[in-house]
């Protein structure tokens, strides 16, 4: 970390909550779910990929994943455009399906993402996001498990990064500039 760097959640806040969390979605699908129907976990990357990791091991509901890429972001601004960079490979039709964010910002990303996903005909399609910044939402979406809401700052760490950096850290930090 840097100087420009100060801590907003911590590595027991977000160990604690990711726990939460796992269990609030295992409640949730428990009666939905088989071996034969395992959940089908979406993690968005590449921000989402520890948070994901974190929360499938601690669901106690069969799953199995499988990754989409999106591009919505350049440097520290969201472009507005969103394209899917790696589109995933699983077919969605029945099956029930959660999206794993790690943050929802204006919201641009995750309503493409429930259209796009939701026109494969799924079974039921939830997302799951690790921040939201409500302050900045341009397009509401339904947020069905949250982790953390936050105030309009610019965070890092926990798989969140500024051009490729920082996602190696265990805490979010507010990331002011300082060295690119």
């Amino acid at each position: 970390m840097t100087e420009s760097m100060k801590v907003l959640i911590s590595e027991t806040q977000i160990q604690d909550r990711v726990a939460s969390l796992g269990s609030e979605v295992s409640a949730t699908y428990k009666a939905l779910l088989s071996d034969e129907e395992p959940l089908l976990v979406i993690p968005v990357l590449s921000g989402s990929f520890v948070f994901a990791a974190d929360l499938v091991r601690e669901l106690s509901v069969p799953s199995e994943i499988d990754f989409i890429q999106l591009k919505s972001y350049e440097g520290s601004s969201s472009s507005g455009k969103v394209e899917i960079v790696k589109d995933i490979r699983a077919d969605l039709k029945g099956r029930n399906c959660l999206i794993v964010e790690d943050i929802v910002d204006t919201g641009l990303t995750a309503s493409f993402l429930l259209e796009s996903l939701g026109d494969r005909k799924p079974k039921s399609l939830k997302l799951c996001s690790f921040l939201h910044k409500p302050s900045r939402e341009e397009k509401k979406v339904p947020i069905d498990f949250l982790g953390f809401s936050i105030e309009d700052h610019f965070v890092v760490g926990y798989g969140l990064d500024f051009n490729g950096r920082w996602r190696h850290l265990k805490e979010v930090v507010i990331y002011e500039g300082g060295q690119k």
